[in-house]
């Protein structure tokens, strides 16, 4: 069954081992910092298309994020 903490897990992993900082992936997506920042510490996740500019940005498939592709 897949839960929404380890969607978060995944993503906020994704976040922090990618090679731009937080700033610069707010940068790209067009909103702010500490709204990135959320997203790894607390329980906020992304609009569906932010999500997918996300994965975009990570270079991550949303599958793998989601929990639907190892």
């Amino acid at each position: 069954m897949i839960e929404l903490k380890d969607i978060q897990k995944r993503l906020r992993e994704e976040i922090n081992n990618s090679r731009y900082s937080q700033k610069e992936i707010a940068e790209k997506l067009g909103i702010n910092p500490s709204t990135v920042s959320k997203y790894t510490r607390i329980d906020v996740y992304p609009a569906l298309d932010t999500f997918a500019n996300l994965c975009d940005i990570l270079e991550v498939s949303a599958d793998e994020i989601l929990g639907l592709k190892k």
